[in-house]
């Protein structure tokens, strides 16, 4: 596990290094247990201007999202967060997603 989130850490820098646009949740981090509502923070790098992130919570996006997820039901959940550009196209895009347990 150690080795994949290595390797996936320093493909982000690398990534963020060239100039690549990235995405990457700070807040809650993979693993982590949260209450049933609970902020999700990111942060885009190196995007064009009019890029935002989608967030989809087990594959359903957020439309409207405003950066705090409430009565989540509980057990494992997985956030996605992805780059879209001004026309809402997120297909292909630097995306990150994390999987934490609602208790």
């Amino acid at each position: 596990f150690a080795v994949v989130v290595s390797s996936i850490v320093a493909l982000t820098a690398l990534s963020a290094a060239k100039g690549d646009p990235t995405i990457t949740i700070m807040s809650p981090r993979a693993g982590d247990k949260v209450p049933t509502t609970f902020d999700l923070r990111y942060e885009i790098v190196n995007a064009p201007h009019g890029n935002h992130a989608h967030v989809y919570l087990d594959g359903t996006y957020q439309k409207g999202f405003k950066g705090t997820f409430r009565g989540v039901k509980k057990g494992d959940h997985q956030i996605t967060v992805r780059i879209a550009d001004h026309d809402h196209k997120d297909d292909g895009t630097a995306s990150d997603t994390v999987t934490v347990t609602v208790e």
